[in-house]
């Protein structure tokens, strides 16, 4: 969709974008076919798409064969939706994308992957969502804002690496893909944006208890990431707990969280919590 039909779209339903939601249009259709090549949307498989505008890239999808599940919150664009995309495969609801209840939306005991360019406003509340769920997507491709693909996809030691960058990778593999510039969206956003990929591995798929206390222990031990983590720990784990569990891991206690590795919080979250080996 160029800007003309663009436009147009939006003239019809008397709407101009909001910017508190997040609504920047996609104008570029190489970087559109460039989302499609990367993610290789299959017949007949499940796809979530969050924010599907005007359908630039829903009609894509659907090209590909792929049955996709969107979520808009927008009024207008679900009317204009509803009108514009016909096909079977596709199946709309207007909501709020990070009050949905996945489990009743989408299909029972089908693998799904989640494509969007995904409303800014909300990457970090709706990414924590598909993190809970007992099924999450086989995989991701979003276009976010860049500062957010930078903190997902960073490494230990780095600025950027942080609670939410442990989580992610607990169940991730995530890579920033393409940084995008503002101009290529309508309107413009005030940053860098970037399309980053996250491709399930199995490393810790089974480890149940594990998936669900390590988002607690981490979120504590970088909220005061500059402290040392048998201090911090220890205030939240009883000291003797803290220091025995460091101690069996051979990780010194004046480290700080953000020197941690993604396998290290998992080994200190099984000790902290005497979960299975």
């Amino acid at each position: 969709m160029n800007k003309r039909e663009l436009t147009a779209a939006l003239e019809s339903i008397g709407m101009r974008p909001g910017r508190g939601l997040g609504q920047n249009f996609l104008l570029d259709g190489n970087l559109l076919d460039y989302i499609v090549r990367l993610s290789a949307p299959r017949p007949g498989e499940i796809v979530l798409e969050i924010g599907p505008g005007f359908g630039a890239l829903t009609s894509k999808l659907l090209a590909a064969g792929s049955e996709v599940y969107a979520v808009e919150f927008d009024h207008r664009i679900a009317e204009y939706l509803r009108k514009h995309l016909t096909s079977q495969n596709f199946h709309l609801t207007e909501a709020d994308a990070c009050r949905v209840n996945y489990l009743e939306l989408l299909p029972t005991n089908r693998p799904f992957r989640a494509i969007a360019n995904l409303p800014y406003s909300i990457s970090t509340i709706f990414i924590a969502r598909m993190l809970e769920l007992p099924a999450g997507p086989e995989a991701m491709f979003f276009m976010l804002q860049r500062e957010m693909g930078e903190r997902l996809s960073a490494e230990p030691g780095t600025k950027n690496y942080g609670a939410l960058s442990v989580r992610t990778q607990l169940l991730y593999e995530v890579k920033l893909e393409k940084i995008v510039p503002p101009e290529v969206f309508f309107p413009p956003p005030e940053v860098e944006s970037a399309i980053v990929s996250f491709r399930r591995h199995d490393r810790f798929r089974n480890e149940v208890e594990l998936c669900r206390k390590l988002p607690g222990l981490v979120k504590n031990v970088f909220a005061q990431r500059r402290k040392q983590l048998g201090k911090v720990l220890g205030s939240f784990y009883g000291r003797e707990k803290a220091l025995a569990a460091l101690a069996t891991l051979g990780i010194a206690p004046e480290t700080r969280p953000d020197k941690l590795t993604v396998a290290e919080f998992a080994a200190l979250t099984r000790e902290i919590f005497d979960l299975p080996r």
